[in-house]
């Protein structure tokens, strides 16, 4: 019946820096942006490497998270790397916080997580 995930939703509360964010600093490339003015909201649909989208929404004075990552809902999103070294360098230059890279106990490859401007945790998993 599921063939693959189509997009995943996240709602920013600084559009312009989380635009920044995931299209500067994570490489990804715009396939649309629309305004909605009857929301006063932003939306923004993102391609990834693999033919799914992030959409990114700003809604006036979302509601905080309320904690990282153990709150009920979404836990982190999790992208696939083939150079997990390469990929923690090209985040710090962009002056962006990355978790010291650990091992999976149970399939043995090397991962790490940082944050997108809004605090949502983001997983670099690497396979090669």
């Amino acid at each position: 019946m599921l063939q693959r995930i189509h997009h995943v939703a996240i709602i920013c509360r600084d559009y312009p820096r989380a635009k920044a964010f995931y299209t500067q600093t994570l490489g990804l490339q715009i396939i649309a942006e629309n305004f909605r003015a009857e929301r006063d909201s932003w939306k923004l649909d993102l391609a990834l490497p693999d033919g799914g989208q992030l959409e990114l929404f700003s809604f006036p004075d979302p509601p905080v998270r309320p904690s990282r990552p153990e709150a009920c809902g979404l836990r982190h999103l999790a992208f696939v790397v083939s150079d997990l070294d390469n990929a923690v360098s090209d985040l710090q230059r962009h002056k962006v916080e990355v978790e010291p890279i650990r091992v999976d106990e149970f399939t043995g490859r090397r991962f790490t997580f940082f944050a997108d401007p809004d605090g949502l945790p983001i997983e670099l998993y690497e396979i090669s």
